[in-house]
């Protein structure tokens, strides 16, 4: 039988959201007993964010790392400059509101982007990158045909986590987060993370992610505080690394 584990990750990772990150970081060191989170680093938010010339905030990365924070390439901008079609445009305009960087992009330069990211963030916390994520959760066609390509040993969407050397899926089921930009989005989230408290308990393992804009909404933040302590306290709290050695679950 696979083990039963809680993987927690906060995306959007960057010196533009840096107090925001610490922000997150401390709630859910009390929250998880420590550092047993992942972070989805952004190389250069929106393209006025960037990371490689942070000294200060990159030597930040690395001490994350090196207390034993997973660290994910998480795109490149994040931004979405892509003009969409059929299913693409509808993902893009109700799924995210334009942070689907990964949707629309050819193969040449979902490759480029993920490569560029990889080393970058390798070269800031000194070692291999846990995987790739793309912004929103969303890829195009081109991006999937990249990521095999890259050598990263895990990618996740809303709904699994797999390996993309072999497309092994290694955990299902949907990703509990919250949305910040809207009463109504907030609401639908807050709902729906009440029902998974309890409806995803079954599963083997469970994912938890926050974002900077979780900040801004007290009503978010006590609910991720329910959210996070209510799976916490029935499952160990476990590294996305964990997946690859087990069956899919």
């Amino acid at each position: 039988m696979s083990a039963r584990r809680l993987l927690v990750s906060i995306h959007d990772v960057g010196p533009g959201f840096s107090d925001q990150v610490d922000r997150l970081a401390d709630r859910l060191e009390g929250l998880l007993g420590g550092p047993r989170f992942a972070m989805l680093v952004v190389p250069d938010h929106w393209g006025v964010n960037p990371l490689e010339p942070n000294a200060a905030y990159r030597a930040k990365l690395r001490e994350w790392a090196d207390r034993g924070v997973e660290m994910f390439v998480h795109g490149w901008f994040h931004k979405d400059l892509s003009q969409h079609e059929g299913l693409a445009n509808f993902k893009a305009k109700h799924m995210t509101a334009g942070e689907g960087e990964f949707l629309g992009l050819s193969h040449d330069e979902a490759l480029r982007r993920m490569r560029d990211g990889k080393a970058l963030v390798e070269d800031t916390i000194g070692r291999e990158a846990a995987g790739f994520i793309a912004p929103a959760w969303l890829y195009g066609d081109g991006a999937r045909a990249a990521l095999s390509e890259v050598g990263f040993r895990l990618a996740e969407d809303h709904f699994r986590v797999w390996r993309p050397a072999d497309d092994a899926v290694l955990a299902k089921g949907p990703v509990i987060t919250w949305a910040s930009r809207s009463s109504m989005r907030t609401a639908s989230s807050l709902f729906f993370a009440g029902l998974a408290r309890t409806g995803l308990q079954p599963l083997n393992t469970v994912r938890i992610a926050v974002h900077p804009g979780d900040t801004t909404k007290q009503s978010i933040l006590r609910d991720i505080d329910r959210t996070v302590g209510a799976f916490a306290r029935r499952r160990p709290v476990g590294r996305y690394a964990d997946l690859d050695a087990n069956a899919a679950n």
